[in-house]
């Protein structure tokens, strides 16, 4: 019972702490919400809809700036398709609406309701309308009803949470890879910026704002062939040179930067064409963006990649146990080398999606990335000591971290808190993955010895 208890929170943990942290969460943000803009007409043709008889008369009332224009349109169509008749719809003032009044009262056009914004109901206009207006009969003035629902789990807040963490998510595929070999990779921030900026100079020297589609694509490609290239580079540093992987990409993450703002000339670069968004802002079936399609497509390749291939155990076994790895036949060498190659082509990957979704492309991008990869391949239940991780436990990471800022952001934690936050939630998972490897009785004791 004892094995299966730790066999199943060492699987499913960090699962179960990701379950809490949304259930904490959507308890904490449980409000009222006062529908607003277009989310509203929809909330607002329900309850109109279900409230008047078939093919009734409504008349929609906004004011006239964008916003209430949109919502009256949306709700013209909405009400339209439940069968509602609208005998108008007026976007302006006060008089605007008293002009529609009078005529439907001229004509004796009988309203059912009269379906409006919190802000318009409150003109003056609306009062007493039986005694103003008895041809129209006595309509109610219909606004969108508030409601009660967690902030946290609000569709715009979860696609918030997904877009935010995509970056992350990406570049920790390739952290995780590397991490297991018992190394580190700490330029991925810096190689976000690079790639970027290589991406839109690119951009902007062949085409600018009115650049094809197919040099965007090549664009892309060069960012992410550059970033691969310095990847290249730092598994020669580790393998070839010998250098510790934490000081090789430190200074690769030096170089990188340096590079970055050379290519941007110490700017950032904005001619890009509108259509760069489509990767970073756009989205596909059922309002999914498809920037989380390509993170969920990028993490099912690298979970077949670490568990159903001949490669992925090599992996695995270098970060095992290196020696034991090279006796086996595995060229230890060419296996770290690609996972530094893949962790730098998968920071241009990041690199390009944060350059479409801020359309623009800038040196100071990806500014302390690599603290929070590393923590989310840590806190997903990869060990700093190599040989054990998985990719979908990175994927959980990441989302806990993503939850936990956002949860802290909607709770109105300080920045400065969340910073101490993070600290913490990374220490605790390495304690954790020191007491899976050494029990309390061990840790205790060789305290005790030292002492």
């Amino acid at each position: 019972m004892k094995f299966s208890f730790k066999r199943f929170f060492s699987d499913y943990g960090m699962a179960v702490v990701l379950v809490l942290l949304c259930l904490y969460y959507s308890w904490a943000t449980y409000t009222t919400h006062e529908p607003r803009g277009e989310a509203a007409a929809p909330v607002l043709a329900t309850q109109v809809a279900g409230s008047v008889p078939k093919n009734a008369n409504v008349l929609i009332v906004a004011r006239a700036n964008e916003e209430d224009v949109n919502f009256a349109a949306i709700l013209e169509a909405r009400l339209k398709d439940a069968g509602v008749r609208v005998v108008g719809k007026i976007t302006g003032d006060p008089r605007a609406a008293r002009l529609a009044l009078q005529q439907l009262s001229t004509n004796q056009v009988r309203l059912a309701a009269i379906a409006t914004t919190p802000e318009c109901a409150a003109w003056t206009i609306f009062e007493r309308l039986n005694e103003k207006y008895p041809d129209i009969g006595n309509p109610r003035v219909a606004i969108p009803q508030s409601y009660r629902w967690p902030t946290f789990l609000k569709k715009e807040n979860l696609m918030n949470v997904a877009n935010q963490i995509v970056v992350v998510a990406i570049l920790a595929i390739g952290m995780t890879l590397v991490i297991i070999t018992a190394g580190i990779d700490l330029s991925v921030g810096s190689l976000i910026a690079l790639s970027a900026v290589v991406m839109t100079r690119l951009i902007r020297d062949h085409g600018g704002v009115e650049a094809s589609n197919g040099m965007i694509f090549i664009a892309g490609i060069a960012g992410v062939g550059a970033c691969a290239l310095i990847g290249l580079f730092s598994g020669l540093m580790t393998t070839v040179f010998r250098v510790p992987p934490f000081i090789g990409t430190l200074a690769v993450m030096q170089v990188a930067s340096g590079l970055a703002f050379i290519v941007a000339r110490g700017g950032s670069i904005y001619e890009v064409p509108e259509s760069l968004t489509w990767l970073g802002r756009g989205v596909g079936w059922f309002g999914i963006p498809h920037a989380v399609v390509l993170m969920a497509v990028l993490y099912l390749v690298a979970h077949v990649l670490m568990s159903r291939t001949t490669l992925g155990r090599y992996i695995y076994a270098v970060g095992g146990n290196v020696e034991a790895a090279r006796l086996s036949g595995v060229r230890v060498g060419l296996v770290v080398v690609f996972v530094y190659v893949l962790s730098g082509a998968l920071s241009g990957l990041g690199g390009v999606v944060l350059a479409s979704q801020l359309k623009s492309g800038s040196p100071t991008y990806g500014l302390s990335y690599e603290l929070y990869v590393i923590a989310a391949v840590v806190v997903g239940g990869t060990s700093l000591s190599g040989g054990e991780g998985r990719i979908f436990g990175t994927l959980i990471g990441a989302l806990i971290i993503a939850v936990i800022q956002n949860g802290m952001n909607l709770t109105g934690v300080e920045s400065y808190t969340q910073k101490v936050v993070l600290g913490t939630v990374i220490l605790g998972a390495v304690l954790l993955d020191m007491l899976k490897r050494r029990n309390w009785r061990e840790l205790f004791t060789s305290i005790s010895r030292r002492k």
